[in-house]
């Protein structure tokens, strides 16, 4: 069912080293995790390898049960200051794959020169103990499947219930006790053991997009260990869902609004006239596809949600937008095939059917456990309202986002709040103005909710901003990460 609602030199003579924990004192039924030896093995280009144990249940340490989390690590080419966690947001991205991958994209020459660049996969997520849930087939049903009743009607509201029910009981089923401690908070209570094992005394770690939940929740648990955290593409962790939502909504609304600013002055644009009637171009298009899908050569059919998928994935960055064009120029044509490939491309989707990794049912799992939601049909329909009128031609599909995780195995614990980390070392906080997936007022807002934060801006297009934008953002990363260094003021990038 289409789903509603809301990425070296090489030392020889490290290749085999063993990271030496840090010793610390800790409760005794914590003493093994803490304790632990990381053996680390080549892999792959000069990288090195390992698997970390971490318990189950944080509540009950003891109890025997443990989760994988797997490391991938690029040592320092230069003087070394310490190990740099690397989390590249989701939920559910995979920070082994990001930086055996895309190391150059992670990270630069310098911050690779000072730091061993440590990947890891969060617990649920790709190498490290993962969340399970469907076969291909099944998941292509619930991820690009139709639903048969009317939009926002009682029906269709059933439909799309009873499917996430079956999702869910899958994911159950598959994942075992696993899935009930995917939440963030254990997440971060993991970062402390990995940094106690890599044999830091505090930690140092960069996290884009959800990575900036993430080091925030372990700035707040642990403020006293917090090193250098730098948080790019930030969310608000006091924020709703709903408000999630909504705000991201109005965020690639007001990215695509831009695109078609940025089409409409060049060549080759498929549509004409003022970017309002390009927009509502758009707004037709989704309406004709919601109701007459257009069948692709493999006979999926490109529905409203699949389209606005495929829509959103080149918004992340503005050197896509050519892309863009040509993907809206083969739909107003009555072709699929360039939506589905980039839906795919959004989904992890392979050409032959397959998925490449966990990521959507990781990003699922963690986000039902992580907010509180409400499938009440009043309580959707006002909030649908208010997504609608913060972006009147997206907005509806992005609604009624709350029916996949109301019926989950798991519910959420506890209130969504504003996090302080009061204590906690100077911590670094990157927004991007017209960033479309975590919208520029987020890294205002948690910036302003640290007792430590210090914004950087940087004024421009797409999601996160270090090693994409311009020096100085770079510049002011890499003083803070390596020399402990904010900036006096915000340098406005």
């Amino acid at each position: 069912m289409g789903l509603s609602g809301c990425v070296p030199l090489f030392l020889p003579q490290q290749a085999q080293s063993d990271s030496v924990p840090t010793g610390e004192k800790v409760d005794a039924d914590l003493e093994p995790f803490y304790g632990q030896v990381l053996k680390w093995k080549d892999c792959d280009s000069g990288l090195q390898c390992t698997t970390a144990s971490a318990p189950l249940d944080w509540a009950d340490p003891g109890n025997g049960e443990t989760v994988d989390l797997a490391l991938v690590r690029h040592p320092a080419t230069g003087t070394r200051v310490g190990s740099l966690l690397v989390n590249p947001g989701g939920p559910g991205g995979s920070g082994y794959d990001f930086v055996k991958d895309s190391l150059d994209y992670a990270t630069d020459a310098k911050l690779q020169a000072g730091f061993d660049v440590v990947g890891f996969d969060p617990r649920g997520v790709g190498r490290s103990s993962a969340v399970s849930c469907y076969e291909p087939a099944e998941m292509d049903e619930y991820l690009y499947g139709l639903a048969a009743a009317p939009r926002g009607s009682d029906a269709w509201i059933q439909e799309l219930s009873a499917d996430a029910v079956d999702f869910g009981a899958a994911c159950q089923e598959n994942t075992g006790a696993l899935l009930g401690h995917v939440d963030s908070l254990s997440a971060a209570r993991d970062l402390d053991l990995l940094r106690a094992a890599l044999g830091d005394k505090k930690l140092n770690f960069l996290g884009y997009s959800y990575g900036t939940f993430l080091g925030a929740t372990y700035a707040d648990l642990y403020p006293e260990r917090v090193g250098r955290l730098a948080l790019d593409g930030a969310l608000d962790p006091s924020t709703s869902n709903a408000d999630v939502t909504r705000v991201q909504a109005a965020g690639f609304e007001n990215a695509l609004r831009s695109y078609l600013g940025d089409c409409l002055a060049g060549e080759d644009c498929p549509f004409d006239g003022t970017v309002d009637e390009a927009m509502t171009t758009i707004g037709a298009l989704l309406a004709s596809v919601d109701v007459s899908p257009i069948t692709a050569t493999d006979g999926r059919r490109l529905g409203a949600n699949t389209l606005l998928t495929a829509i959103i994935y080149p918004l992340y960055q503005a050197t896509a937008w050519p892309n863009l064009s040509e993907m809206f120029d083969s739909v107003l044509r009555g072709d699929a095939e360039l939506a589905f490939q980039f839906a795919d491309g959004y989904n992890g989707r392979s050409a032959d059917g397959t998925y490449r990794d966990n990521a959507t049912e990781a990003f699922l799992a963690i986000n039902c456990v992580d907010y509180s939601y409400n499938d009440d049909p009043a309580s959707m329909r006002a909030q649908a309202a208010e997504i609608e009128k913060a972006a009147p031609t997206i907005g509806k599909y992005m609604a009624f986002g709350d029916i996949g995780c109301a019926n989950w195995p798991h519910q959420f614990d506890g209130e969504r709040s504003a996090i302080a980390a009061e204590g906690a070392d100077p911590i670094l906080v990157i927004g991007t103005t017209n960033d479309p997936a975590t919208p520029y007022v987020w890294a205002e807002n948690l910036s302003e909710q640290l007792d430590s934060g210090h914004l950087v801006t940087f004024t421009g297009e797409g999601h996160t901003a270090y090693n994409k934008s311009n020096s100085c953002v770079n510049s002011a990363v890499d003083e803070y990460l390596l020399k402990g260094t904010v900036p006096a003021e915000d340098p406005m990038c």
